[in-house]
C-alpha cells in the first residue's frame, strides 16, 4: 500500500517529467503486476495501460533473458502516431510513458530512465517499510509461565475427543 505521502510523490514526479518532455501525452507509474500507482494519462485508460504493459513486460523480461542480455531495463514501441516506452522503476514497479511521434527519443529515454529510477526509490521505499511494518505486527510476544494452559494427561486427552 503506498501512503498519501509516497502517492504525491509519484504524481509530482509524473508532472516534472511532463513538463521536461513537452511531448508527452501521458505517463502511468504501474506495479508489475499491471495494478496503477499513479498517472497522468488525458484521453488513455490508465487501467487498460497498466494492464497491457504487465503483458509487454512479461514478454520483454523474458526475451531478455532468453538472449542472456540480464534483467529488463526499458522497452520501446512506435507506431504511427507516436512511442511507448516503458522504463524499470524499481524492483516492483514500471513507468510507462506515451509521447508524441516528434518527440527527441534521446531525451525521452534519459529523461524517462531518471524518473523510472526516482520513481522506483519512492515506490521501493514504501515497499520496504510496508515489509517492515508487516514484519512488526506479526511477532508475538513470548510466553510467559502465567499464560500458559494446563497440560493434560493422556486420560483427559482421550475422554475430551472420545466424547
Amino acid at each position: 500500500m503506498v501512503s498519501e505521502k509516497d502517492l504525491e510523490a509519484v504524481l509530482e514526479e509524473l508532472r516534472r517529467l511532463r513538463t521536461r518532455v513537452p511531448q508527452l501525452t501521458g505517463a502511468v507509474a504501474a506495479g508489475v503486476d499491471g495494478l496503477v500507482v499513479a498517472h497522468d494519462t488525458p484521453g488513455v485508460d490508465p487501467e487498460g495501460l497498466a494492464a497491457l504493459t504487465a503483458a509487454a513486460l512479461g514478454v520483454a523480461v523474458r526475451m531478455a533473458d532468453a538472449t542472456g542480455n540480464g534483467g529488463f531495463r526499458e522497452l520501446l514501441v512506435r507506431g504511427e502516431g507516436g512511442y511507448v516506452a516503458t522504463y524499470a522503476a524499481g524492483r516492483t514497479a514500471v513507468l510507462t510513458l506515451l509521447a508524441q511521434d516528434r518527440v527527441n527519443v534521446g531525451r525521452l529515454h534519459l529523461e524517462g530512465r531518471r524518473a523510472g529510477a526516482r520513481v522506483g526509490d519512492v515506490l521501493d521505499a514504501a515497499e520496504a517499510a510496508a515489509q517492515a511494518s508487516r514484519a512488526t505486527t506479526r511477532t508475538t510476544p513470548a510466553r510467559t509461565r502465567s499464560t500458559r494452559a494446563a497440560r493434560t494427561t493422556t486420560a483427559e486427552a482421550r475422554t475430551a475427543t472420545d466424547s
